[in-house]
């Protein structure tokens, strides 16, 4: 969890934090109020330290909260709630409308992300959510609408298990759309993933990585921010997971953002190589990101930058003619 509030805005995550942690203070007093042995009051910290070797929690010894499961869970599920409210942030306005394939870092950090297109479908994108567990690496899904109104399950537990959510279009259709049509490609997905998941997304992927049919000048005239790839799996090819590995490996870099499938078919290959893409960048000291997190990175590398002090200018001479008294 601290590595992840790494990735956000410092002012920002103390706002989303206080919010989040309060309401579920205000939510939770009864079993807090259990876990403690106490009443929570102003003055909770003086009555926790005078209640201390009554109580079943160690408060002066933060490893013994761990073995009280309440305590535990509601933490957990305070985490959570911190985790889903980071993934729901609108992009940084420098990345609104625009279209990008990578984001380099200003000290060239190996931050990486996984995304995955085509899905939800039912038994490969839970088959890749269980390999993205067990090697605790987050992912970034480009879903159709079509497909998350088939599997909205999928879709739930892609952002219950902390992974970014975006939109890839409602019908993944290549041909030359309308104002119209372009528009309902998009704002519907978007709509659908917000009722079904709670997410609001402004990324936005074209299919086929085709930028002039229609969905993708319309994304960016509404401030999506466009997200391409500068590692292709070249999955859709069916080519072996050994290729596939070989493929996302040899093109990846700092601040590189990968391009898989997870639905449009047999994605057996992909699921097989995964895990041997995530181990081959770990050792080579590759952190992965989501694309969200990988936008928060690059903006407070951009904010903390020093302001450039300009030099002070000396003020010209007044070389005006004296009145004459």
């Amino acid at each position: 969890m601290l590595k992840r509030l790494q990735v956000v805005w410092p002012q920002t995550a103390i706002l989303i934090l206080s919010t989040v942690v309060g309401t579920a203070i205000a939510s939770r007093l009864l079993p807090l109020n259990g876990l403690f042995g106490q009443t929570i009051s102003p003055s909770t910290n003086q009555q926790i330290q005078r209640t201390n070797t009554d109580s079943s929690v160690d408060i002066e010894n933060p490893a013994s909260w761990q073995t009280n499961p309440g305590l535990s869970q509601t933490i957990g599920q305070w985490e959570q709630e911190i985790e889903s409210q980071m993934l729901n942030w609108p992009s940084p306005k420098r990345f609104q409308g625009k279209i990008f394939k990578e984001v380099k870092l200003k000290d060239n950090r190996k931050v990486f992300a996984l995304t995955f297109d085509d899905g939800p479908q039912l038994h490969t994108t839970a088959q890749i959510l269980d390999i993205l567990k067990r090697n605790k690496v987050k992912g970034t899904f480009f879903i159709i609408g079509r497909n998350l109104k088939a599997y909205p399950q999928v879709g739930q537990r892609i952002v219950a298990e902390g992974h970014a959510i975006a939109n890839h279009t409602w019908s993944h259709s290549y041909r030359k759309f309308s104002g119209p049509g372009a528009a309902r490609e998009i704002d519907d997905t978007t709509a659908l993933i917000y009722k079904i998941t709670g997410m609001k997304t402004d990324l936005f992927r074209p299919p086929g990585g085709f930028l002039g049919n229609g969905p993708a000048g319309y994304a960016k005239g509404k401030n999506y921010a466009v997200v391409m790839w500068s590692a292709d799996s070249n999955d859709w090819k069916r080519l072996s997971a050994h290729a596939l590995v070989n493929n996302i490996t040899s093109q990846a870099g700092p601040g590189g953002i990968a391009l898989m499938h997870d639905g449009g078919g047999d994605r057996s290959a992909t699921v097989k190589a995964l895990p041997y893409i995530i181990a081959n960048l770990k050792k080579r000291g590759y952190e992965f990101v989501t694309v969200p997190e990988l936008l928060d990175l690059a903006e407070r590398q951009h904010r903390a930058q020093p302001a450039v002090k300009s030099k002070p200018v000396k003020p010209a001479a007044d070389r005006s003619t004296p009145k004459k008294k």
